[in-house]
């Protein structure tokens, strides 16, 4: 009864223009956050398979999850075909973007905001390295291939295999050398879909908390003053701070970048 007075009470003294404005609300904070805007570049990396690659000889696998030593592993598209592999990484994201292959971190530039974001590539790294040992399969059949999508524009020479758009068919067909026979093609689709976890969603809750925490874990460690790259802890072996603790950056001797001793506990 509490309850029905409530809303009767709110319905009483909201206007019913604001009503009607809830909805749309809440549509647009859905279609503002990340799950969105990754569900719909997933979208788009599953239209253009669909449009333009052959589904005779290419093999769409979307939202494949595998088990790993220490939780699991998602993977937005897997290709398969007899030219190779391919292990595709979306990204949604708007702006400037720049960065190369050996950069652990890219930037995103929007007008004076910038941020900094794991490469892609390397988060891929993980995705192909799981998927080889899955499938036994050498470096030169698995391939890892990373596909922009939205409004953004790169400020830096890319990489063959990172692409904007649509721009990852054309990265695929230009691989044409047969590296698996039709049978070990479809063994390989067979492997993929028996080892694969059930896409329930306790399994994506899971996964989710994982990535959260990593998330989490690696937010509280120190970053580079220089480079914004992850540290790690190192003893001072000469000089007045000998044997005491120190955060130095994982890139050293390109970049020097440490924190000192006092934040080190």
């Amino acid at each position: 009864m509490e309850h029905t007075q409530l809303l009767q009470t709110l319905q009483n003294n909201i206007p019913i223009e604001i009503w009607y404005l809830i909805p749309l609300l809440i549509v647009a904070a859905v279609i503002k956050s990340p799950w969105f805007k990754g569900k719909s570049g997933e979208a788009v990396v599953n239209l253009s398979a669909k449009l333009f690659l052959d589904k005779t000889r290419y093999h769409l696998i979307k939202n494949v999850t595998l088990p790993t030593e220490d939780g699991t592993t998602q993977i937005d598209h897997i290709i398969v075909s007899r030219y190779g592999v391919f292990v595709v990484e979306t990204k949604n994201m708007k702006g400037w973007i720049f960065g190369n292959a050996k950069q652990r971190y890219w930037t995103q530039k929007i007008f004076k905001y910038s941020q900094k974001f794991q490469n892609p590539l390397h988060q891929n790294y993980k995705h192909v390295k799981t998927l080889q040992n899955l499938l036994d399969l050498t470096d030169e059949q698995v391939f890892s291939v990373v596909v922009f999508v939205g409004d953004s524009t790169f400020k830096t020479a890319m990489p063959e295999n990172v692409t904007h758009g649509g721009g990852y068919v054309r990265y695929i067909k230009a691989q044409t050398v047969q590296r698996l026979s039709d049978v070990e093609v479809q063994k390989v689709i067979e492997a993929i879909e028996s080892g694969r976890l059930a896409g329930t969603f306790r399994n994506h809750r899971k996964h989710v908390a994982q990535v959260k925490e990593i998330a989490a874990k690696k937010s509280s460690e120190p970053r580079c003053p220089k480079c914004q790259g992850e540290m790690v802890k190192r003893t001072a072996k000469r000089g007045e701070n000998i044997g005491k603790a120190f955060f130095g950056c994982k890139a050293f001797p390109k970049c020097k970048g440490m924190v000192g001793a006092s934040l080190s506990h």
